[in-house]
């Protein structure tokens, strides 16, 4: 593969690496206060699954989200952080981009009629894929340097 500055693989982990920051960006803007003690984050999703146009998520959301909504709410903010965190280090590189693509994925799903939450999340994934089928944890990640994967 012939690129310009930067060998392939580091291209891979600076894509990586942008898709990590995305993440903590998005862990970083969130009002943590709000989404633990008042559970405004969880409030909002439910709200807007409640008014969804597939059947499926209205009922998924009301039974895997519903009934736990502060637990959902640190899994949803600390997912973020844990995603962020380890595809900016690259460390269970494969793990955090499955799990980063899952978790867009469902994100996309629930936000169906938002233009903007798509595009988003469809470029997140795609990222993700790339990512993934381009082993970006190959160059500049603690996965490399301890042999993993």
């Amino acid at each position: 593969m012939d690129a310009i500055w930067l060998t392939g693989a580091e291209w891979m982990a600076v894509l990586r690496v942008g898709l990590g920051l995305w993440w903590l960006e998005s862990w970083r803007h969130k009002d943590k206060k709000g989404w633990f003690e008042r559970g405004t984050g969880i409030a909002w999703a439910a709200d807007v699954a409640a008014k969804h146009r597939w059947n499926t998520v209205r009922s998924g959301f009301d039974v895997v989200v519903a009934p736990r909504p502060r637990t959902m709410a640190y899994v949803v903010v600390y997912a973020e952080l844990a995603l962020g965190l380890g595809l900016v280090v690259g460390f269970l590189t494969p793990i955090a981009l499955v799990g980063g693509l899952l978790l867009n994925l469902l994100y996309l799903v629930l936000m169906i009629h938002d233009w903007a939450e798509q595009g988003q999340n469809t470029m997140m994934a795609l990222i993700s894929l790339v990512a993934l089928f381009g082993m970006s944890w190959q160059t500049w990640s603690l996965d490399s340097a301890l042999g993993l994967f």
